[in-house]
This record gives structure tokens, C-alpha cells and sequence, in this order.
């Protein structure tokens, strides 16, 4: 290959590496790559592939906890033991930048990207959640961007048969060009059946299956390795073009073949396709390969070595099948109507060899293209912000009370970030598919029913960009630990959370000051809740680039959280059930309006501090709530976020159309009592005849709880001033967003 279309720094640069990176390969080779092998390092040492710029950072988070049974960076996605024999397979993946420049596509592939990180470990996926940022949404982008980005999501779950059973969607001016789309998965298979992402076996035949390979999704994690732009229309190709019957045709094959015992390996074609299956394989089980590029399937004639190693073309796979047992991989895609091809072999040695044609085109050291090999890793500047100080100076005192609380009320339910997301989850099936199903139940969590078991999952994905961005150490670890109050206010015991950690440009020392303390951040929540982190995703560049000046999208480590219910008697509900029930507040109640929905929104007040935050506090909570659950003295429970104590209540009354009347504190501003954040707080309501038992047991529980008031019929009383009949809000808070879709 020596002399033969020699690479060049500019190439090098293009593919978006630094000349010393380029030079780092010369060095790993021992020569001049030629283009197809900076191609592969192109692609495998991007933002994307590598995390070159978070790695040294991620590797501090906690991988161990009592439920663990794959950690981070070792398979495809994490494993949990939930009980019963049976396993939990979960993950949480972004695809901003494709859906930024094509919502569609770009949401519909994330979920098909994620699903198959789950069934290619021999799991099937039972249920899925979105966390979703749009801009403002009163712009015709942002309409345009989540019409397309809630049908792609939509239209692929439901026709390849998962439930998507909650999420979280949030709108801010920071995400006007940039959205943040991140796809959770999570499956269920029993333990001893897990498929490994590993290759070995010298003469062990390797086969591609599933779709046919196609120039769709070429370059497609350097894409997402850089700023987006308005030149990042012509990045369209990047973009990967889904196919959910393709992929439910491969599951079942998936699960069929998980039974045999014809595979050494397993692993999914995500970003850079072929290029990082087939290294990362070998990486894994310390041999090489031989790869045959001209074998493989395509759907043009004329595709180059370089276009079939990076293309990302969805619905495919990469299978090390036993020699010997090839009939029985043939027979079971055959069944299943897939693509199934023999395109090379396991080899001794440490590299990847790739021929076209019998030429040889690249060849290179697979420890130098993945994870904790020789792919670059630096620890980038960081700065804390200019305005991370100013944000601290914010004081309540230069805040008017509102004389018509009422008008703030209603403002609030019918605000976007807090009224219901009706119109986005009306377009998803939350009961497609037969083996498990979503109870439904509305809860802080979605809860997914296991059949045959007494066990039950709760799940969730959460994250206040808002709190991150006032204080990314504060805001991650409030992140944690809103996700694990979610699952105990549905009756589990948090397990453990993978990530997806969305930021601006690393190389810019106050993004990266963010990123660097959101991980201290969620280092400390995530041991003092014993929820180790699975794995999950970086998604770093997400801003936008206007007249050379960057402007990144509020920080947003989205935490999802799985949960184990360990009896099904324990699911909890947050809605009100019956008249006169006890609210009690527990928590504390703070002057403190910093950082809310309220400020933000109704007074325009966009830098302020985020409120008051304990972790120790934050774990009591969470051990007297479960008690609680667990002796059944309370009758619903959910917690106090978005919105404040008043929305809180508002969701816990829709249900039933229930009112509600309470009483404030004479120490604490009623817009703060009402409309301020203060985290560590939850409602419950209590049965009066359970009342005596329910305060005594709580004598032994080291946490403030409070009487507030008590369930109405419909009407809303604060301090003895009504403030309407519930189903005038529950109006506004269930049709808001439609009406500004539809104006």
C-alpha cells in the first residue's frame, strides 16, 4: 500500500483531526496512512467514537453497585440484575445533530440505534423513553423540528413494537437550532443468555446481517463531532434512513439465534459502522480480522472501500459465528427474509486487515481505534463562566409579590414546560407488544410490568437543563436525585442510571468547566444512592455557530434511572383518589423562588442561582417515602419539580378531577410556597383513618413533614382564597401545547 493515494494533513483536518493526531497515526502505523486508513481513524478517533475529551472524566463516575452485572465500556450496554433470573438491559443514546438538519429520520434512527445496543446483548426491548429540548416554541422551527422529531420517534416504536412509555420534553431559546433527541431502551432476557461483544476463535467466520450497506450515514459521528452551522444542510448525507419492520425482522432473528449456540459475538453497526464493529470486536477478545469489503451487501454498484467501512446504514449487524455452525445462522436470517453474508474471518494478531477486491486497502491496530487502546485522550482548559458568579447575586427581596396569585396560576399550567405533553405522547403506542406492557399507572415513573414475576421496572429520564446551567455540580446531582425520588414516589428502589451527557464544544474552557462539574456533580449523587452508571452517551458540539460566534445549548446530563419494584403492591400512584384524604408535605418548604419556571417565565428573570440542595437531606427523604409505600400508610405520593408545590398539586388532582385545599407558611412568601422549586420535597396523601399510624410512624423517621390541607371535590382554596374549580385547569394544563402547535 506503500506510495499508493497517501493521506494528507488537510485530508486529516477535513475528517476533523488536529495535525498532531495526524501525526500520532503516522507514528501508530509507522507510515503515512493512505486515505481509507484515515478514513477509519477519522471516524474512530472523533468527539463521537473516542470521547477523547471526556473519557479522563467518565472513568471517575462509580461502576460498581449491587445489582451490576456488565459495567460501563464492556458490553454494548449495561446489565442489571433485577431478580427472578432475569436481567435488565438498558441504555440512553442522543442523535441531535441528524435531527436537527432532518427531525424525522434523525429521531426515527435513534431509536433504532438504541433499540438494537439492547437486543444485540440477547435482550428483548420492552419499553422506551425520550428526553427531548426544542427551542422557542412559538418559533416555526421549533414546530417544524418537533412535529418531525415526535412522528420519527413515534412511527419507528410503534411499528417495530416497543412501548414508549414516558419522557420528559423541555423548550428554551438555547436549543433554537441545536434539539437535544435522546432515546432510552430498555430490555429484559435472562441472565445466563447474554450475547457478547467479543471476537475470537482464529478461522471463525464472520457475517454481516440485516440490511444492505448504502451511502446514507456516511461520516455520520464526524457529524456529530462538530458545531452545527448553516452549511450543515449539506451534511444531509450524514443523516441515516431507518427501516422498523427491517429491525423487527432482525430481533426476532436476534432472539432465535441468541438461543442456538452457533455465535462467539455479537455486535450492532452503529456510528461508523463496519469501521468500529469490527475493530471493537477485536479489541475485545484480542484477535484480529480479515474483512472482504466487496462482499458485503450494498445498495449501489459503485461504492468505494472507504464509503462501505464508514457507511451507516441502519438495521445491521456484525455476527462471529462458530465454524461450523454457519448453516444455522444461514437458516435462521433465511427464515427471517435478512441479508446474511460471510465477509471474512478471525485472524491471529493485532490488526484489521480490509480487501477489495483481493487488494489489500487498510490495515490497522485495532487497540489503537477504541476506548482505552491508543485513541487520544486529553483533559481540555477549563474556566469556571463570568456569569456563574453574577447568577449568585440574584435576591428574592427584588422580586414584587404578585397581588393576582391566581393569574401566575394559571400562567403556569398552561406554560410549555409545564403543562402536559399530551400532543407529543398522544402520537406514541404505550401498549404495543404482548410480553410485558406498561401498567399505565400514572406515576413519577413509568412502571413496566414483568409477567410470570411479582416484580415490576419503574423507569425514568430526568434532567433541569435550567439548574444545570445555573450550577452544573448542583444541577447533575439534583438531576440523580430527582430520578431516583421519581422511582420511589412509584414504589422502587433506584438500581442504577445510564447517562447522556449533551454539552457545547469541549475546546471552549467554560462549556468544558460545566462538563467537568456536571460529572463531579453526578459522581456524588449517584454513591450516595448506591446507582452505579451503566454507560450511555457524550454528545459534545451542540451549539450553534452565528458570525464566528459560538453559542452552546444549556448543559444537559440527562440521568436515566431503572428501578426495581420488588413487589408490584408497592406501585404507587400520583394522583389524589378519594375526598377528604390528608395532603402532607414532606421536605422543606424555602423562601426561595431562584431558578424556577415561575421567574423565569412570568417576571422574565433569567439568572439566579439554583435553590438550596442537600444530598443527605435528599436520602432521608427518599428511606421514609419507601417506608411508607412499603406499610402502605399512604394512598399516593409524588414530587415537587417544575411548577412547585402548585403544579404538583394540579397533577395529583386531573385524574379525578379532585381539588384541593391548603394552607401556607407565615415565614415563607406565598409565590415561593406555591411556585418555588426547593427540591427534596414530595405530596402524599393519607386516608384519615390512617392518620394516627401514619404520624407515629414517622416519629422514627428523621424527616420534616408538614399537614398542608386536604383532597376537595374539584375546588382550589390557598390561605382560604379560591382559586377555581380543577377542571378549568386541568383545560389549560391538558390543552396548552396543542393550541400553540396548532397556531
Amino acid at each position: 500500500m506503500k506510495g499508493v493515494n497517501l493521506a494528507t494533513v488537510n485530508q486529516a483536518k477535513e475528517m476533523g483531526l488536529l495535525e498532531s493526531e495526524f501525526e500520532k497515526i503516522k507514528e501508530i502505523l509507522g507510515r503515512t496512512p493512505n486515505f481509507c486508513e484515515l478514513s477509519i481513524y477519522g471516524v474512530m478517533w472523533s468527539e463521537h467514537c473516542s470521547y477523547k475529551n471526556s473519557i479522563l472524566w467518565l472513568k471517575k463516575l462509580p461502576k460498581d453497585g449491587p445489582h451490576m452485572l456488565v459495567k460501563a465500556g464492556e458490553e454494548n450496554a449495561g446489565l442489571v440484575d433485577i431478580g427472578d433470573g432475569i436481567a435488565c438491559c438498558f441504555k440512553i443514546e442522543s442523535h441531535n445533530h441528524p435531527s436537527a438538519i432532518e427531525p424525522y429520520q434523525g429521531a426515527a434512527t435513534g431509536v433504532g440505534g438504541i433499540n438494537r445496543d439492547i437486543f444485540t446483548m440477547g435482550a428483548r426491548p420492552i419499553a422506551q423513553l425520550n428526553s427531548l429540548r426544542f427551542g422557542d416554541i412559538s418559533l416555526d422551527r421549533t414546530k417544524w423540528l418537533l412535529r418531525g422529531v415526535t412522528k420519527g420517534i413515534g412511527d419507528y416504536g410503534n411499528a417495530f413494537g416497543i412501548p414508549i412509555v414516558g419522557g420528559e420534553v423541555f423548550f428554551d431559546s438555547s436549543f433554537n437550532t441545536n434539539p437535544l433527541v435522546n432515546a432510552f431502551s430498555a430490555g429484559i432476557m435472562k441472565s445466563e443468555n447474554m450475547i457478547s461483544a467479543v471476537s475470537n476463535g482464529v478461522g471463525n467466520p464472520i457475517f454481516i446481517v440485516g440490511s444492505r450497506t448504502g451511502k446514507d450515514g456516511i461520516h455520520g459521528a464526524s457529524f456529530a463531532s462538530k458545531d452545527l452551522s448553516e452549511d450543515s444542510s449539506e451534511d444531509l448525507p450524514a443523516v441515516q434512513v431507518g427501516d422498523p419492520f427491517q429491525e423487527k425482522l432482525l430481533l426476532e432473528a436476534t432472539m432465535e439465534l441468541s438461543k442456538t449456540d452457533a455465535i462467539v459475538g455479537m455486535q450492532d453497526m452503529g456510528a461508523a459502522g463496519i469501521t468500529c464493529s469490527t475493530n471493537e470486536m477485536s479489541a475485545a477478545g484480542s484477535h484480529g480480522m480479515k474483512i472482504y469489503l466487496d462482499k458485503v451487501p450494498t445498495r449501489q454498484s459503485d461504492m468505494k472501500d472507504w464509503e462501505i467501512l464508514l457507511s451507516e446504514s441502519q438495521e445491521r449487524m456484525l455476527i462471529v459465528v462458530k465454524k461450523g455452525n454457519e448453516n444455522i445462522v444461514n437458516e435462521i436470517f433465511k427464515k427471517w427474509d435478512l441479508s446474511c453474508e460471510k465477509i471474512g474471518e478471525v485472524i491471529e494478531g493485532d490488526f484489521v486487515e480490509y480487501y477489495m477486491h483481493d487488494s489489500l486497502v487498510a490495515k490497522v491496530p485495532y487497540d489503537s481505534l477504541v476506548l482505552g487502546g491508543g485513541a487520544p485522550i486529553y483533559e481540555r482548559e477549563y474556566t469556571e463562566p463570568e456569569y456563574f458568579k453574577r447568577f449568585k447575586n440574584f435576591n428574592i427581596e427584588s422580586i414584587k409579590l404578585p397581588s393576582d396569585l391566581v393569574k401566575v396560576a394559571r400562567f403556569l399550567c398552561e406554560n410549555p414546560n409545564i403543562s402536559s405533553k399530551r400532543w407529543v405522547f398522544e402520537q406514541y403506542d404505550s401498549m404495543v407488544g404482548t410480553v410485558n406492557m406498561s401498567t399505565n399507572v400514572k406515576s413519577d415513573a413509568a412502571i413496566v410490568n414483568l409477567k410470570g414475576s411479582k416484580r415490576a421496572l419503574a423507569m425514568t429520564v430526568d434532567c433541569n437543563s435550567r439548574f444545570v446551567n445555573s450550577n452544573p455540580q448542583e444541577g447533575c446531582s439534583m438531576a440523580v436525585a430527582e430520578a431516583a425520588r421519581n422511582i420511589v414516589c412509584s414504589g422502587g428502589v433506584p438500581s442504577a442510571i445510564t447517562n447522556c451527557l449533551n454539552f457545547g464544544n469541549p475546546y471552549n474552557p467554560e462549556v468544558y468547566w460545566q462538563f467537568v462539574n456536571s460529572i463531579k456533580g453526578m459522581k456524588l449523587a449517584c454513591e450516595k444512592f448506591k446507582t452505579p452508571v451503566t454507560g450511555g452517551n457524550v454528545s459534545f458540539y451542540n451549539q450553534t455557530s452565528d458570525d464566528n460566534i459560538e453559542i452552546p445549548v444549556f448543559p444537559t446530563p440527562t440521568i436515566g434511572m431503572l428501578g426495581i419494584v420488588e413487589d408490584k403492591s408497592h406501585i404507587t400512584s400520583l394522583s389524589f383518589n378519594s375526598e377528604k384524604d390528608l395532603i402532607f408535605l414532606f421536605g422543606t418548604s424555602k423562601n426561595n423562588i431562584s431558578c424556577s419556571e415561575y421567574l423565569t417565565s412570568f417576571h422574565n428573570i433569567k439568572e439566579s442561582p439554583t435553590p438550596e440542595f442537600c444530598l443527605d437531606t435528599e436520602f432521608k427523604l427518599h428511606e421514609a417515602i419507601k417506608n411508607l409505600i412499603r406499610k402502605n400508610l399512604i394512598k399516593s405520593a409524588h414530587d415537587v419539580s417544575d411548577g412547585g408545590l402548585f403544579i404538583c398539586l394540579i397533577e395529583s388532582c386531573i385524574d379525578k378531577n379532585f381539588g384541593f385545599q391548603i394552607i401556607g407558611e407565615e415565614s415563607i412568601r406565598d409565590d415561593a410556597f406555591l411556585f418555588g422549586e426547593s427540591p427534596s420535597r414530595v405530596i402524599v396523601s393519607v386516608s384519615k383513618s390512617k392518620e394516627n399510624n401514619f404520624v407515629k410512624h414517622l416519629q422514627s423517621e428523621s424527616v420534616d413533614f408538614k399537614l398542608i390541607g386536604s383532597v376537595t371535590s374539584g375546588e382550589i382554596s390557598y390561605n382560604d382564597i379560591s382559586f377555581g374549580d380543577i377542571k378549568d385547569y386541568k383545560n389549560l394544563y391538558e390543552n396548552s401545547l396543542s393550541d400553540k402547535m396548532n397556531t
